[in-house]
This record gives structure tokens, sequence and C-alpha cells, in this order.
């Protein structure tokens, strides 16, 4: 039985649990799509799902490109069939092949009995490859065989095994970017980007905010026990003047916070935990920060007779300040950068900040 919410004109879609869904929040199991931007979208996603065709979903992190995808497979002749999601950013690795591929019994220690990797378990149905951008280069190549040849080959064997899965990636990296910078092959590009879905940030389909925050509020509501919260205007006016940065995830999350912290039944503006400056608002302020770094570089420039290999110092200082700066998380790192975790994984360890087998 199918999942449904209905409230208002807005445009939502419920999602069937099924053996292979992941622990859904409540954004990943129903997004509005009351804003014009987001109809557009509905409407273009409804014309490519009947395809076999592979998708390339672009959009920011907590988008909701997995619902997205989900709905793909939905909206599809596979939806009888498994929907299979696999997070490229999330694994070690060393066992990324074998996750995605399969593995033979005795092919690497710890390898106790055959396993099928998620290409054979989506057989019949979908296959959506989240965080696409962050694959390492030598699974980039073999992704590429396995999608041109349709077949793949479990670690440790040499047996070709067909398969029949739609493929699905998505990203919030700019791939045309990471082509030029030499992160992401070109050819798998152009294979994935068959079909591109460019899914709006939050702030740019205003017309979902509320919408979203009554969901929320039903949503979370209910489960903490209220029969009903109201919004006075002031935090109507901050919900919707707020760029919501982190998209939905983030409007999820402040709704959430702000049901266990009002007092009553009356959401304040305080209750939603905003930042008190917009996130904006560092976009402007770094524009004067470049002079002081341009005077910098060019006091380095000037010097560089006494600082050998330069652009090693530099691209040091930026990968060591901005990994302390996130807490020690290299995809938090990345992001922060725009490069690919497994460019800052590089770095880490060239620079000796991380052993060659940190995965943090």
């Amino acid at each position: 039985m199918r999942s449904s919410i209905t409230y208002d004109s807005s445009i939502q879609i419920g999602m069937a649990p099924n053996s292979h869904a992941l622990d859904l929040s409540a954004r990943a199991t129903c997004l509005v799509f009351e804003d014009q931007a987001s109809r557009s979208l509905l409407g273009e996603v409804r014309h490519i799902a009947p395809s076999d065709a592979t998708v390339l979903i672009i959009g920011e992190t907590g988008t909701g490109k997995e619902l997205i995808a989900r709905h793909i497979h939905e909206l599809s002749d596979r939806r009888s069939g498994p929907f299979v999601a696999f997070n490229c950013a999330a694994i070690n690795e060393s066992l990324m092949e074998s996750e995605l591929f399969g593995h033979e019994r005795g092919s690497f220690t710890g390898a106790v009995s055959d396993k099928a990797g998620w290409f054979e378990t989506a057989r019949g149905g979908s296959l959506f490859l989240d965080e696409i951008g962050d694959l390492p280069l030598l699974l980039q190549a073999k992704l590429l065989r396995v999608i041109q040849e349709r077949e793949v080959v479990r670690v440790g064997s040499r047996r070709p095994i067909p398969i029949d899965a739609r493929l699905i990636a998505a990203t919030n990296v700019k791939l045309d970017e990471a082509v030029t910078a030499g992160r992401f092959r070109g050819d798998l590009y152009y294979r994935l980007k068959v079909v591109s879905v460019d899914l709006p940030p939050l702030r740019e389909r205003p017309g979902d905010i509320m919408p979203l925050v009554r969901h929320f509020l039903n949503l979370y509501g209910a489960r903490l026990g209220y029969e009903r919260v109201e919004l006075v205007p002031e935090t109507v006016q901050a919900l919707l003047s707020y760029p919501w940065p982190g998209n939905i995830r983030e409007l999820e999350n402040s709704i959430h916070h702000a049901l266990l912290v009002c007092s009553g039944t009356s959401i304040r503006p305080d209750d939603l935990r905003l930042p008190v400056s917009s996130p904006q608002e560092p976009r402007v302020a770094s524009a004067t920060l470049l002079p002081p770094l341009e005077t910098a570089l060019t006091h380095l420039f000037a010097n560089r007779t006494t600082t050998p290999d330069l652009y090693r110092l530099i691209d040091e200082t930026v990968i060591r300040m901005a990994y302390v700066y996130c807490e020690q998380n290299q995809l938090r790192t990345a992001r922060l950068l725009g490069i690919s975790r497994n460019v800052v994984r590089d770095r880490l360890i060239r620079y000796g900040m991380l052993g060659s087998q940190g995965t943090k």
C-alpha cells in the first residue's frame, strides 16, 4: 500500500516501502511540488520515466535527488522490480568494487562466500548511484565498461554476468568541471548524461516552502502529540525570507527542532534556530577578503626564490586548513572546497595528514 499525505493543492509523491529501500526521513518519502518550477520538473520526469535511458540527476545536497530517482522508478515499467540505492561517498574505497560488482568466495580476506553486487541485486529494477562524482577513477573505468557491455565481472572471477537494471545517478558536483580538472572521466560523464534532470534548490522554488512546512508540522507534530500547531506571522516571514542553503533537509530539521523547543502550540522565529545572518552574506564578504588573499600570494610570488615548491605549499595549506575547519571530515572538506572526496583523501595522504587507510 502506498503512503499518502494530502493537503492544499500541492502535488506530492508517496513511495511504498520495499525490501531494498533505505530508512528514509520524511523528506525522502514525500516531496511537495507546489512551485511552478517544481511542477515543470515533475512533467519532465513523467516524460523520461517510461524509457530505460540512463538518468543523471543534478542538484545540491538536500534537494531530494533520491526521491526523484524513486519517482522515476515508480513511473517506469520496472516499478515491480527493486529500487536499490548505493552512496558512492559512504563506503571505504577498498570495498566499493565488491559492493558494486560482487565477489567470489576466497577472492580476498573475509570473502567467505559468494556475494552478488548491487548491479545484480537490482535485476529487473533500478540502481541509484548517489554522489557519483566521488567514485574513484579506477572504478569509473570499470563502471563505464559495465554500462557499455551490460555485464559485470565479480571480484575474483572471470565469468561475466549479464545485468538488467536501469542506472540512475546523482551528483551535487559539477561533473563537466570535474572532467576538465581530470577528476572524472569524460566518456563516463556522457554515458551517464543520456538524460539529465536539474533539481532546483529550495531557494529557487519558494512556492514549495510553506506546503513542506505544513507537511513536516503534521508529521512531527503527530509524533510529538500536538493536536494543532500554529506559526506566528513573523515565523512565516522568517521561513520565506531565509535562503535555505541546506535545502529541504535543513527545513525538515528546523521544523522538527522548533516543535521540540516551542512553548505551547505556537512556533516563533527563535524556535527555528536559523542563523542570525543570511548564509548569502559570507559570499559577499568573501569578495572583500580577496585583496588580502591576493596580497599574501603576491608576497609569496615575490619571495619565490626562498620558497621552493610554492604550489605544493599553497595546496597543502589550503587542504590542511579546510580539513581542520571541517573537523577532520573528508566529505565536508570536499564540499567546502568544491572538489571530490577522493581528491581530498589523496592530498591528505600525500601531505602526511592521513594514513593510507584513512576513511573518515
